[in-house]
Formats: structure tokens, C-alpha cells, sequence
């Protein structure tokens, strides 16, 4: 079975909604429109619903206002640039998808772990992955022969 590898999110609905995917509980559940919305409320003291989140999540909102943007930053511990700057988001949509991969594996405590490393050490470890996959996959089809 081969993963399929998703292209870094674009769009701001696309990073939100990455966000929500990934950023989990500690028992794999996403975090609520409501909860992330009234964290947001909390830091920036601004009107903030369930309902907007929803709408810039799903793209039919498209114009938070800065403040809202580093809330949901602040929320889900992303840099803020990771909304306005396409090589920062580049980089946070890999660990993002790192973490994510890493936690459907069942190696949580590696994922919290790497979050903390250079882009680079984050490319390694990918790349580890990769050749790990690699091996497996041919060894499962070498054992069905």
C-alpha cells in the first residue's frame, strides 16, 4: 500500500484546514470549531465563532484579520508566518505531514520530538522514512512469492 504524499497546502482555507487534520488531542481527536474558537476569542479579546472558523476553513471566508490569524497560530503552535510566507508554510506543512505520519505509525513520542529540528534534520528523518517504506514494500512482496 502506498501513502499518498499531499502537496503543501496553498490556500489559507487549505493551511487552516491542514491544521485541524494534524493537530490533534493526545487521543487522535481534532480539536472542535468551537474549542479553537473560543481560544481565539480568549487571545485576542475579538468576535470569533465556530461559524467563521468553519467558513475559512471550508475558503467561503477569506479575510481574517491578522489578530485571528495569530490566534489560531498561537492555538495550534505553527509560526504566524506559516499563513502569510510560502516558504515558511512549506516548511510547517512538511512537519505537519511528518508529525502526521509519524503519529498514524504509532511512534507519537518521535513526532513531539522531531517538531523541535531544522527543516533539515525534518528531511532526514523523512527521507529515513522513505527507504524504511521502501524496504518494507519490497520485502512484503518478496514474502508473498
Amino acid at each position: 500500500m502506498q501513502s499518498e504524499k499531499r502537496t503543501a497546502p496553498s490556500t489559507l482555507a487549505e493551511k487552516i484546514d491542514a491544521l485541524f487534520r494534524v493537530v490533534c488531542r493526545p487521543n487522535r481527536e481534532q480539536f472542535s470549531h468551537e474549542e479553537v474558537a473560543r481560544s481565539c476569542r480568549e487571545a485576542t479579546g475579538e468576535s470569533f465563532s465556530a461559524t467563521y472558523l468553519w467558513q475559512l476553513r471550508t475558503g467561503r471566508r477569506n479575510n481574517p484579520t491578522k489578530r485571528h490569524l495569530e490566534a489560531l497560530a498561537g492555538f495550534f503552535q505553527v509560526p504566524v508566518a506559516y499563513f502569510f510566507d510560502d516558504e515558511e508554510g512549506r516548511e510547517v506543512a512538511q512537519e505537519l505531514e511528518l508529525l502526521g505520519a509519524l503519529r498514524e505509525a504509532g511512534v507519537r513520542s518521535v513526532a513531539l520530538r522531531a517538531v523541535n529540528l531544522s527543516p533539515e534534520g525534518v528531511g532526514t528523518i523523512s527521507d529515513m522514512i522513505d527507504v524504511i517504506a521502501r524496504r518494507e514494500a519490497a520485502q512484503n512482496g518478496s514474502d508473498s512469492h
